[in-house]
């Protein structure tokens, strides 16, 4: 397919951004350097941010007529690991923060997070193949029982060397370039909304919409899903549009689970629960589900849908902020989720760019969020 000068354009700029914000290791609660660069990207724009006590990152660009504010957010932060023990034979024991599939951690490099310049690399131990039983064969180790291999050999080399109990601990940040156009690796959730908010971002500053636009680059995402909410508490927006993740359904161990296929462009979530412990999820606000539709049809633009259970975003919590806020989930098919290699494709990153771009500048001064309006 042939793409315009500034498709590809887009692209180049999503992927640039994509690729910067992958190898910076942000595990929740510890988003600074990714914070500090983003900060730094919005300064050459010419936007000012603020960030608030809980480390959210926020830009503001106002809007040009009276009409609904909306708020962009996506997550900074990474799921990962703390340092809860150092063996005295040098070996580090670690907890699981956020939702790490134990099944994908054998043999992986990590990165011990002291500092830049500083950080330690290691991997999580794997049981050497020649001395493992036929009942260990097919078992998967519960996180409690894996150890990671710094090469120093003890409590006081690790120690000596910056790590302690609780130290962050991350997949060891890494970029795989596919065929395609599309790109493995760390911590595509959600650098990649991060790229997208980015080049959002770009766009509002040059050529500013009706409504204000908030971006928030939040934090704790993968922690408990709440990080977000003293920025939506202090901007007080009426619209909430989340730039994360929508499970890509296209490979064969999930096409019974929905119809959304990489490269088929951004989709939007009609609903979303977790259904494993976290009583929460997400009915979008049936203003945005038609904003979005109609977006996509009058520009031509692709525009997938799903419908999921075990996948939470932060508009779970955001919704019921203040007098409550409008709220949908849009985002970019992605493969592997929260392994050290997640997939995506950057044409679906430019193309959510566009929808939401276009989409912001139909929310004016008439845009109702009347639910009423929307009864069929």
């Amino acid at each position: 397919m042939n793409k315009s000068p500034e498709t590809r354009a887009a692209e180049e700029r999503i992927g640039k951004d994509l690729r910067a914000l992958m190898h910076l290791p942000g595990l929740s609660g510890h988003e600074g350097r990714v914070r500090n660069a983003i900060s730094a990207m919005l300064r050459d724009m010419g936007l000012s941010t603020r960030t608030d006590r809980l480390g959210n990152l926020t830009a503001t660009i106002e809007g040009t007529r009276d009409a609904p504010s909306v708020m962009f957010i996506t997550h900074m932060d990474q799921l990962g690991f703390v340092v809860r023990k150092i063996e005295k034979d040098g070996f580090v024991r670690v907890e699981r923060l956020g939702g790490v599939p134990e099944r994908a951690l054998a043999a992986q490099p990590v990165l011990l997070c002291v500092g830049e310049g500083k950080d330690v690399a290691g991997i999580i131990a794997n049981k050497s193949h020649h001395a493992t039983t036929p009942e260990e064969k097919y078992k998967v180790l519960p996180y409690q029982d894996i150890y990671i291999d710094t090469g120093l050999g003890s409590a006081e080399a690790v120690r000596a060397a910056g790590v302690d109990i609780g130290t962050p601990v991350v997949y060891l940040p890494n970029v795989v370039e596919l065929a395609g156009g599309r790109i493995a690796g760390t911590s595509i959730d959600d650098r990649a909304g991060c790229a997208v908010l980015l080049e959002l971002a770009r766009r509002f500053a040059k050529s500013a919409v009706p409504p204000t636009v908030h971006l928030v680059f939040s934090v704790q995402e993968e922690f408990n899903l709440r990080g977000a909410i003293p920025a939506v508490n202090a901007l007080r927006p009426d619209i909430a549009i989340q730039i994360d993740l929508i499970l890509a359904t296209d490979t064969p161990d999930m096409a019974h689970r929905g119809e959304v296929t990489l490269g088929g462009g951004p989709a939007m979530a009609l609903y979303s629960f977790h259904g494993r412990g976290t009583l929460n999820g997400t009915l979008p606000h049936p203003a945005l589900v038609r904003l979005l539709e109609a977006t996509a049809q009058k520009h031509g633009l692709p525009l997938q849908r799903s419908a999921h259970i075990g996948a939470l975003t932060e508009t779970s919590y955001v919704q019921l902020a203040n007098e409550g806020v409008a709220v949908i989930d849009a985002g970019f098919p992605c493969r592997y989720t929260h392994s050290a290699l997640e997939v995506c494709d950057i044409a679906d990153l430019a193309s959510l760019a566009n929808l939401l771009e276009k989409a912001t500048g139909a929310v004016d001064a008439g845009f109702s969020l009347d639910r009423d309006d929307y009864v069929s």
